[in-house]
């Protein structure tokens, strides 16, 4: 039975102050929570709340339960305290130590200055990677790379003490990666405390007291795990305690596994054997939200690849695993068969994969032909590689020499040799699009799309409507879809004149070149959306798409279609421009 601290305390649970008694409380077994490996606090209003807290975590490795007598190093909040030697060899047998014990965070102290490290043994046991942040307040993280498993423990440098700390330190650590540790040591975590809290007078405790002004207590028999000390303070009383107390047992988190798992439409459990010796194409459907995770953080590879006509989506991890024959189907699901999906890699990511699963009755509704946003972004792709082009082209004929990927950023060699791993900004464009999409999600989305087609320059266009005869001076002041809109108009012309290439350059004005072009109101209403999330412009965000003819009833559900509207609408605005383009070039080829 493990001892009970909170009811062996001289002061009863309620008298105990909150910070106190949270410490003197065993860890639980919840991966997730974060422990509290080192402190060094003090109340930021000190003059009028008074509490300091210095906290350390012994290794012990006596295989007991019992409890431990008070650590010398308590009372200092640090392994190791000013320097202790100053002669030649007198640190040939010097090992740092909480009265004997290793320690989880590796901390010095002067009294005036103070340093804070995560104990090599810890951080090389565990294989992890630290990483630095902030300037002035600097702090480590450290990062299981393996996995990946971020912040697995963190705390700030250092600080300084001059009549009072210039910041408090705080180190925590996962209770995973904590727990795996000690029980690879085959050892307990015991925290060294010193607490100090001025309490107001209570009857309880004077009754503690009787009639002293000062009583200094320890356990009556056993190891001397505590030191209270009570006092009389500035109108109340001043409550100090030295303590060991074992809160962490040498036993690991519950494990998470992906074998056992039942997932949607099965009725036994399944495991990686058995999903090894499956010989049928036994498939299961994610919802693709399973991709957000990935998408989210730079350090997984989430490109989409097009195999064979066919859209895969299968997240990898620097090499270290991977997803694999991950078939993007329907607008929001990802098709993947239970053999590939338990082929190796991190229980936990499988497990992340089943918290996305579908069963049968859920998909049944679904169109599964229906376009998903990674072949919608790729079929916008392609109208901008055409239309730079037929740009690079039409410039050619009027003596204006740019390549079609200086014109839109894009390579066609590029794509064809590795697809899209050169253009984060196609992955960001083609991340889930969910149909509960929120409204800044989509708005951000807008902006994004944006931005892929500011790569066409103006001065290009500018140089290509003046060859037409539209005068310089009244081109100057336009923007990239204005320049668009006037080229359409000019090229439009000439097709309803059915004139050649030869007739695109001249020296005459050409009729209705500046007039508005319905056939471009998709660019403009993605550029009204992409100022309403600069402005934050809720309404004109509606009104907008309300003025376009799309049902913004639908928006109570999400933004998801009204993104698939605006999409489809850029995409028809450019396949406008490159008809109008194509036409006039394929009159030439005759």
């Amino acid at each position: 039975m493990p001892f009970d601290y909170v009811a062996a305390f001289p002061l009863h649970a309620d008298l105990i102050p909150e910070r106190l008694r949270n410490l003197l409380m065993p860890v639980g077994l919840n991966p997730r929570e974060a422990v509290e490996v080192a402190r060094m606090y003090e109340a930021p209003d000190c003059d009028l709340n008074e509490e300091v807290l210095y906290l350390q975590m012994a290794v012990v490795q006596d295989g007991s339960d019992a409890p431990l007598d008070v650590l010398n190093e308590a009372g200092h909040g640090v392994v190791a305290y000013s320097v202790p030697f100053d002669g030649r060899g007198n640190a040939a047998e010097y090992q740092p130590s909480l009265s004997g014990h290793d320690y989880i965070v590796a901390s010095w102290g002067s009294g005036s200055f103070y340093t804070y490290h995560l104990a090599e043994k810890v951080w090389m046991t565990l294989g992890l990677t630290p990483r630095c942040i902030g300037n002035d307040h600097q702090k480590l993280i450290y990062d299981d790379l393996g996995l990946p498993d971020f912040a697995v423990a963190q705390g700030e440098i250092s600080n300084e003490y001059f009549w009072r700390s210039t910041r408090n330190i705080h180190w925590s650590m996962s209770n995973e990666y904590l727990r795996k540790y000690l029980w690879l040591r085959s050892a307990r975590g015991v925290r060294a405390i010193y607490y100090k809290k001025k309490l107001p007078d209570h009857p309880e405790i004077r009754r503690l007291m009787g009639a002293e002004g000062h009583i200094d207590l320890k356990p009556e028999t056993g190891p001397v795990w505590y030191n209270l000390d009570i006092r009389e303070y500035k109108s109340g009383l001043l409550l100090q305690v030295w303590a060991s107390v074992a809160a962490v047992s040498c036993e690991l988190c519950p494990e998470q596994s992906a074998d056992g798992i039942v997932w949607p439409g099965d009725t036994e459990p399944m495991t990686s054997e058995c999903a090894n010796a499956l010989m049928s194409r036994k498939l299961v459907f994610l919802d693709d939200r399973f991709l957000e995770r990935y998408e989210q953080s730079t350090f997984y590879d989430t490109a989409p690849v097009r195999i064979e006509g066919v859209w895969h989506c299968s997240p990898s991890y620097k090499g270290q695993w991977g997803f694999t024959d991950c078939v993007r189907v329907g607008r929001n699901l990802v098709r993947v068969s239970m053999r590939e999906l338990y082929k190796p890699k991190p229980g936990r990511e499988i497990v992340h994969a089943y918290e996305h699963a579908l069963g049968r009755d859920e998909i049944a509704h679904m169109d599964m032909n229906a376009e998903h946003i990674v072949a919608k972004t790729q079929r916008l792709l392609d109208q901008i590689i055409i239309l730079g082009d037929n740009l690079s082209h039409l410039g050619a004929s009027t003596g204006l020499q740019k390549t079609a990927e200086e014109m839109t950023g894009f390579s066609r060699k590029e794509l064809a040799d590795n697809g899209w791993m050169a253009y984060q900004n196609l992955c960001k464009l083609a991340q889930v699009a969910p149909l509960d999409m929120t409204q800044q999600a989509f708005l951000s989305r807008c902006k994004q799309l944006h931005e892929i087609l500011q790569k066409i320059p103006n001065g290009y266009l500018k140089s290509l409507l003046e060859k037409a005869g539209c005068p310089r001076s009244k081109l100057n002041d336009l923007g990239l879809l204005k320049l668009l809109e006037a080229q359409l108009n000019v090229l439009q012309r000439l097709n309803d004149d059915e004139d050649s290439l030869d007739a695109f350059e001249s020296q005459r004005e050409p009729d209705g070149w500046a007039a508005r072009n319905p056939l471009m109101a998709p660019l403009f209403l993605n550029n009204d959306l992409r100022v309403a999330d600069a402005h934050e412009a809720v309404g004109r965000c509606i009104q907008t798409l309300q003025d376009m003819g799309f049902d913004t009833g639908q928006l109570s559900d999400g933004y998801g279609l009204a993104l698939d509207f605006v999409m489809d609408g850029v995409i028809r605005a450019l396949e406008s421009i490159n008809s109008a383009i194509g036409q006039l070039l394929e009159r030439q080829r005759r």
